[in-house]
């Protein structure tokens, strides 16, 4: 199974740039999709998510926020 993994982010956020770079380099090891969104550009996302960006979503589910856990997440997609 493919994993999709989804980051939150918002504009001029270190954190996000961060997390993206470490997503980005978790790509070359271990294949999935990726999807970027900007969380304030959704009402909804922003209500749910907006206080604790960046937010990465494992096929979906929150997988964390903040920080990317790398050794977390990449246990997670080799499942």
């Amino acid at each position: 199974m493919r994993h999709t993994v989804t980051l939150l982010t918002r504009v001029q956020c270190h954190l996000c740039d961060d997390a993206r770079a470490a997503l980005d380099a978790l790509a070359t090891e271990i294949e999935f999709d990726l999807e970027v969104l900007d969380v304030d550009a959704d009402p909804d996302r922003q209500d749910r998510f907006g206080d604790r960006v960046p937010v990465v979503l494992l096929d979906g589910r929150e997988h964390g926020y903040w920080r990317v856990e790398t050794e977390r997440l990449r246990a997670s997609l080799l499942r």
